[in-house]
């Protein structure tokens, strides 16, 4: 389980790349008008991964198969609990 500091070490080393993204208007220049993503990813101190997608789309249906895909993973990766079994 991750501990309290470093989750909040995550999503402060989040907050902060994206706000160093979203000050400098040459960042978002050259992006399609009607869908782009942005990805960052990183580690806390005990070298666990961690990841953030960020994604516009003009259409609604884009991000919500996004947010399927991602829910369908996390099913498929949530651990058997032991009472499940009984």
């Amino acid at each position: 389980m991750i501990e309290s500091n470093d989750a909040k070490k995550v999503v402060e080393t989040i907050a902060d790349n994206l706000m160093s993204i979203a000050n400098n208007k040459q960042n978002f220049a050259r992006l399609p008008d009607t869908f782009w993503g942005y990805f960052a990813r990183g580690h806390d101190s005990k070298n666990r991964k961690f990841g953030v997608i960020i994604t516009f789309s003009e259409k609604e249906t884009d991000v919500d198969e996004l947010l399927k895909m991602y829910e369908h993973w996390v099913e498929k990766q949530k651990p058997q609990r032991q009472y499940d079994s009984l």
